[in-house]
């Protein structure tokens, strides 16, 4: 999922730990029983033509569908865009029951949708179970569930990097970060240089992007043991992440008013009054098409890192998920599959809608080993590779994560205007998920 609008990207490119996952189909719809004839027969291909409707948030989606369209004749797709509203759109569709047969859906809400009896399982299908090999590993066992079921198939991820405008850095003297406290310092020397200009601006209202930053330092909001989920949003490591950026923001070294994907965002840039850019590898089309002039300005560099440790965050990916209802398994499948694994139509997600593939032919397309002219022909993929091989594969997500992420935006904002600190909204958000798992019955208490 390519985020244009930060509300849309409740997601993030996870790895949920086997026993975690297993907790979930647990308390969700079970996995295919051992009747292969009752199997197949919810694998038959239709007897005639058949039309599928597939909902995503990605722009230049629909060229996609089109090409998938003028080959296939009779498996032909409608798509709709939701980016406007996309679990609202889609969870007032499965409650009227007319979910469409394929939705774009966060990593981040598998679990609680799962919980819901949101999606079919296209296990049934022999063809679903053979594209296992041709995604990541980490991403595959998202939609798998610890190879319960095969619920959806991964379609992009999103590992963190230092978009820097290496322009205003030269004008200034500064050699580009490598550390958060570097990160600081050259936050602090920009803004004594030029008090219009700030390193970066901070978002309340988007978790998922805090989220991400959670994850590169390993502060993990969640873990399973002993038959029940330990909730650990407010951790130690946490707080640090929250303390750094609660200093920057108290010194007015960062930007708090502007939203994310927004004109006023891209305004601000336009005007050379932020220099940096803390993104993911689907952030590298936005820049590309919201500011066209500045185009050769830009380089991207690994994310910042907490002391000599070089790990790095993921903010953001989804997967395409069967949806309840589907009667059309078999042609969902063959869509679904030709979509994400299809290098003609991987290199066109990725031009038109920047995505970062989560299948490994993606990874190899000729695309992502050249350089990107607007980045001064720089291979920035190449940052994206290396960003993704130090992601902490340990991270899970909540059975309940959208409502701990609203819980965590609603006091992040108002810390930001003045109501505590940033370290009081990991207290808050913490406070709210295990509210939450309680309400639904779910084993939960406080972890370390």
């Amino acid at each position: 999922m390519s985020n244009r609008v930060t509300s849309i990207r409740l997601a993030g490119a996870v790895v949920a730990t086997a026993v975690g996952i297993s907790v979930l189909a647990a308390c969700s719809s079970p996995a295919p029983s051992g009747d292969t004839s009752a199997a197949a027969a919810a694998c038959e291909p239709a007897k005639g033509k058949v039309t599928l409707q597939y909902w995503n948030t990605v722009p230049g989606m629909d060229k996609v569908v089109d090409l998938w369209n003028s080959k296939n004749p009779n498996i032909q797709v409608e798509i709709k865009n939701i980016s406007n509203d996309m679990y609202g759109t889609i969870g007032n569709a499965l409650k009227a029951g007319n979910a469409p047969e394929l939705s774009q859906i966060g990593y981040d809400q598998l679990p609680s949708l799962r919980l819901q009896s949101a999606f079919a399982d296209a296990s049934v299908c022999p063809d679903a179970l053979a594209v296992k090999s041709k995604f990541v590993p980490w991403a595959w066992s998202q939609t798998s569930f610890g190879d319960t079921g095969v619920f959806a198939f991964p379609q992009d991820t999103g590992p963190m990097a230092l978009y820097v405008r290496k322009d205003l850095f030269e004008k200034h003297g500064l050699e580009i970060p490598k550390t958060w406290d570097e990160y600081a310092a050259d936050a602090q020397k920009l803004h004594d240089a030029d008090s219009d200009l700030s390193m970066t601006f901070f978002d309340p209202n988007n978790a998922e992007f805090f989220n991400g930053l959670l994850w590169q330092n390993s502060a993990k909001m969640y873990d399973y043991s002993g038959d029940k989920w330990q909730v650990t949003v407010d951790n130690d490591k946490s707080r640090q992440v929250a303390d750094f950026w609660q200093k920057l923001i108290d010194a007015k070294l960062v930007r708090t008013d502007l939203a994310h994907a927004t004109t006023p965002m891209y305004a601000a840039y336009q005007k050379n009054q932020i220099a940096t850019y803390i993104g993911a590898a689907w952030g590298y089309s936005m820049l590309r098409d919201n500011l066209p002039d500045q185009k050769g300005k830009w380089t991207i560099v690994p994310l910042p890192t907490w002391g000599t440790s070089t790990a790095s965050g993921n903010w953001g990916g989804s997967t395409v998920a069967f949806m309840k209802g589907n009667t059309h398994l078999y042609e969902s499948v063959k869509f679904n599959t030709w979509l994400n694994t299809d290098p003609e139509a991987l290199a066109m997600e990725n031009e038109l809608g920047g995505l970062y593939p989560a299948s490994l032919d993606g990874l190899a397309l000729p695309a992502l080993k050249k350089g990107v002219p607007y980045y001064d022909d720089q291979k920035i993929f190449d940052v994206f590779a290396e960003s993704s091989k130090n992601i902490d594969r340990t991270w899970s997500w909540g059975p309940t994560q959208k409502t701990t992420n609203l819980a965590l935006q609603d006091a992040l904002a108002k810390a930001v205007g003045g109501e505590g600190k940033l370290t009081d909204a990991l207290a808050a958000a913490q406070e709210m998920a295990l509210k939450s798992m309680q309400e639904q019955a779910i084993p939960a208490a406080a972890g370390n």
